[in-house]
């Protein structure tokens, strides 16, 4: 299958090599040359822009970091738009705001191209190896067309509802995640403060009803003091703004998401949003006193 790839980054190169290695053939885009090169290198072809992309595509995949972004590549000067024939279909697999991705595809609707919002879950190891969580919202049939090629790069691709229903699922679950770390963080600077190992705390609790994969991933590495990002305090902000924007939107209230993010923001004020999201146990350190680790 010909695809077009808008977008190699952090998530977007690692996903677009799985697409060369699943036998596809890739036209790319991306404003990081290094990046194009390195796919170009791999046998895809580089194009100047969204637009040269969908002159030769059918099927175009989006990797982007926000709502704005996607607005830009797709409907904006040079954007997949002024060169995507009726027909073509473009999946989103970017985070963004899903009442954004409505918006988006009304635009696009005008034009006779369609829309999936495919957000995924897993950061940059499951993209590496190709078992990401993608959560799609949009046409059904167009879902179970394009099922086979996108688990290519997945371990899960999911059917959620109509267009801005994936994103709805990828912001419930970027709540989850930092609620769980939320109170990880609280839980292991708590022991610590009473001075108790967190780390024995750790393996106490981990097998019971508190236990999660969320634990698991993150309080070995508030133990090892290992904050180097495999998902970034900014990324789940956005993630957390979004949320909150959406969620606003249908009067839904998430009080705890809010708490959530203004903990997040203070990380950002340290100037840690570049380190992983586990570090959201320093803001519980820093207003106890304390530290967490082995």
């Amino acid at each position: 299958m010909k695809i077009g790839f808008v977008g190699l980054g952090i998530m977007g190169k690692p996903m677009s090599k799985n697409l060369i290695k699943a036998g596809h053939e890739l036209v790319v885009c991306d404003i990081v040359k290094e990046s194009v090169d390195e796919l170009v290198a791999l046998g895809a072809k580089s194009v100047a822009n969204g637009a040269s992309v969908a002159a030769e595509c059918d099927v175009i995949i989006t990797m982007l970091p926000n709502s704005p972004h996607v607005k830009a590549v797709i409907l904006g000067e040079g954007g997949i738009a002024q060169g995507a024939k009726p027909g073509t279909v473009i999946i989103d697999m970017s985070s963004i705001d899903p009442v954004a991705s409505r918006e988006i595809g009304a635009e696009l609707a005008k034009l006779d191209v369609e829309l999936l919002d495919a957000p995924v879950s897993g950061g940059e190891p499951k993209a590496i190896d190709g078992t990401l969580s993608v959560m799609i919202g949009g046409s059904k049939a167009t879902f179970d067309k394009y099922y086979d090629m996108l688990m290519n790069m997945a371990g899960s691709v999911v059917y959620v509802g109509e267009l801005g229903a994936g994103n709805v699922a990828k912001l419930a679950n970027q709540i989850v995640v930092a609620l769980n770390i939320a109170a990880v963080s609280e839980a292991m600077t708590f022991a610590a403060k009473s001075g108790v190992n967190p780390e024995l705390v750790y393996q106490a609790i981990r097998g019971g009803l508190a236990g999660s994969t969320v634990m698991d991933a993150k309080v070995p590495m508030m133990l090892e003091r290992n904050f180097k990002p495999g998902f970034r305090v900014e990324l789940h902000l956005k993630d957390l703004t979004n949320a909150l924007n959406a969620a606003h939107e249908v009067q839904a209230a998430i009080p705890l998401t809010a708490c959530a993010m203004e903990a997040m923001q203070s990380l950002k004020a340290y100037g840690l949003e570049t380190q992983d999201h586990s570090a959201l146990v320093q803001y519980y350190e820093r207003i106890s006193n304390t530290e967490v680790r082995k």
